[in-house]
């Protein structure tokens, strides 16, 4: 049995589901999204295959993201996921009964901590441990979180924003706002709409923000060619769209993430205002990746602000540390209700 037993770390994210398998390190990082028979509600596809069908389906296929602003929207499709997810990792999974190890935001409810572990509990796993995504995010970068000197994270999700000041193993105040990748894409679809009457899919307003999206002015500006349908017309159409027109559409979700970032360090107690003054706003998550924003939260805090490397795996990454000393963590992880 001993040959199966690898436990595991998993980051279940609205964009993106990574899972670490002790031993092994990062085995899956996959977009959360299945597709499923409309008819039947059958699995068709999970991960990246089904990310390629998302607006590109016919009627009988549905594609559906089951996670909508870091918590569980569809219950029963997560649990399938998770369980097709988890079968890629195990090829014998009638003996492997993993103990688990989830990443959750920070500021969900009772009642969503219950539902991520019961989909994980269905999906196969013999115990469920949850920890807080900033938490994990700050064990995953190598921060000194169970020193008395304070350290602040901005982790950038799909679904959320989670920004913890973090101090003696605990989170002294944090904030977690449901403004992340997502958001940044449809203020994307909404700014097509409203200025050029043109309609674009998710997938196209991914690859503006990708190509050209921006929070500062970075000093060259870009243009990019857009595709999609005219609202007037309906026919297709191609217009030119241009960095700082891309910056105007995300100034919206930017505005919320750097209110929310000024409310938790307004929060946070002075004598750890003074060690993140030294040490600097570290940032995780693949919207930490949007160009400028760094630059933008430096200007409006006055602080140092580091991006980290690889930020899409940090939060992963943390889990794995955990499950590798999970007596050494055990006062981090979020209690369980049943017991």
């Amino acid at each position: 049995m001993a040959l199966f037993t690898g436990d595991i770390g998993i980051d279940l994210g609205t964009a993106n589901t990574l899972i670490y398998v002790e031993k092994k390190g990062i085995v899956i990082n996959e977009p959360s999204v299945v597709a499923l028979d409309a008819r039947t509600k059958k699995v068709l596809a999970i991960g990246n295959e089904a990310k390629e069908m998302i607006g590109r389906t016919p009627n009988e296929i549905i594609s559906i993201r089951p996670l909508k602003d870091g918590v569980i929207a569809d219950f029963e499709v997560t649990e399938e996921m998770l369980r097709l997810f988890l079968g890629k990792v195990y090829k014998y999974k009638w003996l492997v009964r993993p103990r688990i190890v989830i990443c959750i935001p920070s500021g969900i409810t009772e009642v969503e901590k219950r539902a991520v572990r019961d989909s994980a509990e269905h999906a196969g796993a013999r115990e469920v441990f949850l920890v807080s995504e900033p938490m994990a995010a700050a064990i995953g970068v190598g921060l000194p979180v169970e020193e008395p000197s304070g350290s602040m994270i901005i982790d950038i999700g799909g679904g959320t924003t989670e920004i913890a000041v973090i101090a003696l193993g605990g989170i002294v105040s944090n904030a977690s706002i449901r403004v992340g990748g997502d958001e940044m894409n449809e203020a994307i679809i909404q700014y097509m709409k409203k200025t050029y009457n043109l309609l674009i899919g998710e997938r196209t307003a991914e690859k503006i923000k990708f190509q050209i999206g921006s929070a500062y002015p970075t000093g060259e500006e870009k243009e990019m060619e857009v595709k999609g349908r005219d609202l007037i017309a309906g026919i297709p159409k191609t217009i030119k769209i241009s960095s700082s027109e891309t910056r105007e559409a995300l100034s919206e979700p930017i505005n919320d993430i750097v209110e929310a970032v000024k409310l938790a360090l307004e929060q946070t107690p002075p004598e750890l205002s003074a060690d993140i003054l030294d040490r600097g706003i570290i940032m995780t998550g693949g919207g930490s990746l949007l160009k400028g924003l760094d630059e933008r939260l430096r200007q409006e805090t006055n602080l140092p602000i580091n991006v980290v490397d690889d930020p899409l795996t940090c939060v992963v990454r943390g889990a794995g540390k955990i499950l590798s000393n999970l007596s050494h963590y055990s006062k981090i992880l979020i209690s369980d209700l049943k017991h």
